[in-house]
């Protein structure tokens, strides 16, 4: 039976998520508005769809030698932090769920504490690491220093699922006479591919929306990311807005769908992070 008192919270609920939704789509929907309107239609009244649906920023983008430059860079520095990032916590979860050696614990707790430790306390003697190794405005530096908070998140999340399997699984195949490695791969690696395909995205993301650590670490031109030369438009003497918003819509552009195609995966991997872990 519906009383008045449950017909209330369910409008409340709605309206509360109607409400969220706008806050949350509104920026999504403005950065659109802009990118379509031309230089000097943004500066005149306000309508809620642009008159001209003007592709020229679009057009001006894509063209920008500096843009697919960044954008090149940009895929090169995710695929590469995510492949290793993948890997190195795919080991370092095992090591500390499946394996019982001495300081294993406080080895966790070091790699949750590095998980928790903010970027921006860090980013100082990143920069001067990566200078006295001579990868200053390279890819790999970057990967490298991506590495230093994307493996941490990966080893986090990965643990959960690794203590979601029964340890009489990997026992059994070594019974069998399998090696670690071949248990690993053939039997505990199949049961937790939902929480490396949620480690991949959320590493991917990591390293795609990074800004703090590319705008520090490279300075030249030739090796920005996305967000850099996206941050470079906006100190430019014109403010090219509506050049900016294409910008920023082609760059939001494959994380919108890799999250719209993946975002089963990444719900259960939090999930599994936070409460087995």
């Amino acid at each position: 039976m519906i009383t008045t008192k449950n017909k209330f919270y369910v409008f409340y609920k709605y309206l509360t998520l109607f409400v969220l939704g706008i806050f949350i789509l509104f920026p999504l929907y403005w950065m659109l508005n802009l990118s379509f309107r031309s230089q000097s239609s943004l500066y005149t009244r306000f309508t809620l769809l642009p008159l001209d649906l003007n592709l020229q920023n679009y057009r001006l983008a894509i063209e920008n030698d500096f843009f697919l430059t960044s954008l090149r860079n940009t895929v090169i520095i995710c695929f590469s932090s995510t492949l290793i990032a993948i890997l190195f916590s795919l080991m370092a979860a095992y090591s500390l769920t499946i394996l019982k050696y001495k300081g294993r614990d406080t080895l966790g707790k070091i790699i949750i504490v590095a998980f928790l430790t903010p970027g921006a306390i860090l980013f100082i003697p990143m920069a001067v690491i990566v200078a006295n190794i001579n990868l200053s405005n390279t890819l790999k530096g970057l990967v490298l220093v991506y590495l230093s908070f994307l493996v941490p998140l990966g080893t986090y999340l990965l643990i959960g699922f690794f203590k979601s399997i029964p340890v009489e699984l990997e026992e059994a195949a070594r019974i069998d006479g399998a090696s670690r490695l071949q248990a690993l791969i053939l039997i505990l690696l199949p049961l937790i591919a939902p929480g490396l395909v949620s480690v991949g995205i959320l590493t991917f993301t990591g390293a795609y929306n990074e800004l703090l650590y590319a705008l520090v670490i490279n300075t030249d031109p030739a090796v920005r990311t996305l967000p850099v030369t996206i941050v470079w438009l906006t100190n430019s003497e014109e403010s090219p807005w509506g050049l900016m918003m294409a910008c920023s819509a082609i760059a939001a552009l494959p994380i919108m769908i890799l999250y719209f195609a993946g975002q089963r995966f990444v719900v259960e991997g939090l999930q599994t992070g936070s409460v087995k872990g």
